[in-house]
């Protein structure tokens, strides 16, 4: 290379080093095969930290997720929901008291406490005088270490029979909601309905119904939607005719 080639190799380091550099975990892009993500997963979770790190946004909007990834929306989402699901990331909230505003960002340490379970179980096992190049740690070992769930349904347990289905619900949802809300989802939204679908157990026709009652009720917002599901939850209303009926039951003043 002559004396005009390495200044515009020089020139184009340059320009690179001025519109910032992210330090993304070796282990990361090593290993994510075992610890059952996909690639566009962990390049979900490199986008992230490089808006934490070069953008200086925590909490990246699924428009901008969108634009650097070349995915659609729902797509986006369903990979958030995995990735909180399975306890790589989570999303912490705090207020600003002085400018008097909420705000959310993600957490990863989730990702940095599999990423290290892993490292030190493989340590483990090559200090046993395993071969380096056939190694392939126990996942379910570096689960239960990092308290997260392993690939397979957690834990050594095999996957739940309706996982599949679950998350499928779960997409079809963010759909109807983003629909009905006239905009995309946020993070912490599709937080919410998949703590709806997974964790609160509510069925996908009662969660519809709900955001049917709160777009009638003029309160198209999570929290009503939530405090309609708890309230059905607390009077065993559990399929649209328990719904009829408690409706009838509420407007005959509880008779």
């Amino acid at each position: 290379m002559d004396g005009k080639g390495w200044t515009n190799w020089a020139e184009g380091v340059a320009f690179g080093l001025e519109n910032g550099m992210a330090v993304i975990p070796y282990a990361l892009l090593k290993h994510y095969r075992k610890l059952g993500l996909s690639g566009s997963e962990a390049m979900l979770l490199i986008h992230l930290l490089s808006f934490r790190q070069v953008e200086g946004i925590e909490f990246p909007s699924m428009e901008e997720l969108q634009q650097v990834t070349g995915r659609s929306i729902s797509v986006i989402a369903g990979e958030l929901q995995k990735l909180m699901k399975e306890g790589f990331i989570s999303i912490d909230g705090d207020n600003d008291e002085l400018r008097d505003i909420h705000y959310e960002r993600y957490n990863f340490s989730g990702l940095y406490s599999k990423l290290g379970s892993y490292l030190a179980e493989a340590a483990k096992q090559s200090s046993h005088g395993q071969d380096k190049g056939a190694f392939a740690p126990d996942l379910r070992a570096a689960a239960h270490h990092s308290g997260a769930a392993a690939p397979d349904g957690g834990y050594g347990r095999p996957a739940a029979p309706g996982a599949g289905v679950e998350a499928e619900e779960s997409r079809n949802l963010f759909s109807i909601f983003e629909k009905e809300f006239g905009r995309p989802l946020s993070p912490m939204e599709c937080e919410n309905i998949s703590g709806w679908v997974d964790q609160d157990r509510y069925p996908e026709e009662l969660i519809l119904l709900a955001l049917k009652e709160s777009v009638f009720a003029g309160k198209l917002h999570f929290r009503y939607i939530d405090r309609i599901l708890l309230e059905w939850a607390r009077n065993r209303v559990k399929n649209a005719q328990d719904v009829k009926n408690y409706s009838q039951k509420f407007r005959n003043g509880g008779r």
